[in-house]
């Protein structure tokens, strides 16, 4: 039976150790309780906040005026495919890295290389999660969810849930609940292709090549670990959301701008990162640069405070709260990094949590 409760300090279940009180919080540990509260809520009115590992949000400081819904289901299944291949079915709830963990150890291949992410399961279709050469995208073949709009449990294909970077039908709305994701695993001792280069690095090997499962996992890991990636709670660095900001993706024009800012702002023959990125939907060329390049060449090296938070000490990607901050203080940061990367790049960073109660 769901557990309720009032005004729950919700700065206790995130990463971040931020944000006000629920008016109403609920931990749902079945899929039947957490259907019944969101449908409940909704007949009611009242505003639903769904909460997981709380690894990629940022709550107001005066908490959230409605019901909060702690996903705590837990489950998996295996389910033999077509030959060399396994799909595994997992709960919303279930914690995403010790899944990866137990993938490695059982020798199903595919989300090696999201070992150490923070966050459950039911988090990932949503961001399209991903990190060194690898996204959910590439092993999700279906999601069970619960439509808010029609009050059924439906399942989306890898098709209808309309991946692209950091991205899904599922985000920035709420007509979709996660309930259950279902990846496609190959069985095998060894990774996926190495498809990252620092990771290639790390492990002595040429990129496209495989290694085996436990040592991609293990460079992974101490990759993650080097940037405060990782949650430690001895370690101030790892209170944050992870990284705060998306690598933006340019077109044509905009690269043309970029090049232009940096010549002007570093020397003619300053270089910033570029990466091949999907084209554009009507197909023009696009390329991916670096959030943390630009933030760093903005001026904003890694340990940079203002008040009493700072950008990590370890990567300029992530914003912490090392101790005694307020989301607002987090927010006056984040904003000026943003600006200070459009003035000198004239790139708009795009915030990678989910801002509830506030706004960049």
């Amino acid at each position: 039976m769901a557990v309720f409760a009032e005004e729950v300090n919700l700065a206790g279940y995130t990463t971040l150790r931020l944000g006000g009180p629920a008016r109403r919080f609920v931990e749902a540990t079945t899929e039947d309780e957490l259907v019944s509260v969101v449908r409940a809520a909704d007949r009611d009115g009242e505003p639903v906040l769904v909460l997981g590992g709380g690894s990629n949000v940022v709550v107001a400081d005066d908490g959230f005026p409605g019901t909060v819904v702690h996903v705590g289901t837990r489950g998996t299944e295996r389910v033999p495919d077509e030959p060399g291949r396994v799909l595994v079915r997992v709960q919303a709830g279930e914690e995403w890295d010790p899944f990866v963990a137990r993938c490695v150890a059982d020798g199903l291949a595919g989300v090696e290389c999201l070992a150490g992410i923070p966050g459950r399961v039911g988090a990932t279709p949503i961001q399209n999660v991903g990190a060194y050469g690898q996204d959910v995208s590439e092993t999700i073949t279906e999601v069970r969810a619960y439509d808010r709009t029609t009050g059924r449990v439906v399942t989306l294909d890898a098709d209808a849930c309309r991946f692209s970077y950091r991205n899904s039908v599922f985000k920035g709305g709420d007509r979709y609940l996660v309930l259950e994701v279902t990846y496609a695993l190959r069985e095998s001792d060894e990774s996926q292709p190495i498809a990252y280069a620092e990771l290639a690095r790390a492990l002595g090997v040429e990129l496209g090549a495989r290694v085996p499962l436990k040592e991609a996992r293990d460079a992974v890991l101490e990759l993650r670990r080097a940037k405060g990636m990782v949650l430690d709670p001895s370690d101030p660095d790892t209170r944050s959301a992870g990284s705060f900001f998306t690598n933006p993706i340019l077109d044509s024009a905009q690269l043309a701008e970029l090049e232009r800012r940096v010549a002007e702002r570093l020397g003619p023959d300053a270089a910033f990162p570029r990466y091949p990125e999907r084209p554009g939907p009507d197909g023009s060329p696009r390329v991916k640069t670096s959030a943390a390049w630009l933030i760093d060449r903005a001026g904003f090296a890694k340990g940079h405070a203002l008040g009493p938070v700072r950008i990590s000490g370890k990567h300029t990607l992530a914003l912490t709260n090392p101790d005694g901050a307020s989301t607002a203080d987090l927010l006056a940061l984040a904003r000026q990094v943003r600006d200070g990367v459009r003035e000198a790049f004239g790139i708009e960073l795009v915030n990678e949590p989910v801002l509830v109660g506030v706004s960049l």
